[in-house]
């Protein structure tokens, strides 16, 4: 039954491979540390933890609740509510998202100008959408290591920004982490 947990964490691990491209680059030169970046990522790690959370939605389990009314629309409308962030995030970003490297430049603009890490932070929104669509413990389970991978893999990656990107450790003194202010400072 929670076999799924195998290459979802698996996953997890390799994406975060993005939070190491600094060290990557210092370790093997600039295009191979990208490289390494990339494949450990793209190749590996978001596949597999896709791959997993399939499997945790796929398995055998009971529903936690009834998922009925209008569980199932807001189940839905999360999903599209963080669907926004995630796509707009990526389209910002570009090649830098599936390529990061240390030529990267800090974008503080669009989206990124209301919040650091739109992507993750749209991510966590989509999976509190997925438990209500399918709330069973092996959905609820995968979504809550997606939501804690998402949080931990945001500040690692800040980490490594600060090395690569000067500017990023004021731009984090301005700008919240995953979800924008209600009001502005």
């Amino acid at each position: 039954m929670y076999v799924f947990l195998i290459p979802l964490l698996l996953g997890f691990a390799l994406g975060g491979a993005s939070a190491f491209t600094a060290a990557f680059s210092r370790r093997w030169g600039e295009r191979r540390g990208q490289m390494a970046t990339m494949i450990l990522r793209n190749a590996l790690g978001i596949p597999l933890w896709i791959f997993g959370y399939i499997l945790g939605w796929r398995a055998p389990a009971r529903f936690l609740f009834i998922p009925g009314g209008a569980v199932p629309v807001l189940g839905w409308l999360l999903i599209a509510v963080g669907a926004v962030p995630v796509i707009w995030g990526h389209l910002q970003l570009g090649l830098r998202t599936h390529m990061p490297s240390m030529r990267d430049t800090l974008v503080r603009t669009g989206l990124y100008a209301r919040v650091r890490h739109p992507i993750y932070g749209g991510g966590v929104v989509i999976f509190g959408g997925l438990v209500l669509l399918r709330p069973t413990a092996t959905v609820l389970v995968a979504s809550a290591l997606g939501i804690g991978w998402a949080l931990v893999q945001a500040r690692l990656e800040e980490l490594d920004l600060v090395q690569r990107l000067p500017a990023y450790r004021e731009y984090m003194r301005q700008v919240p982490r995953l979800f924008p202010r209600l009001r502005r400072r």
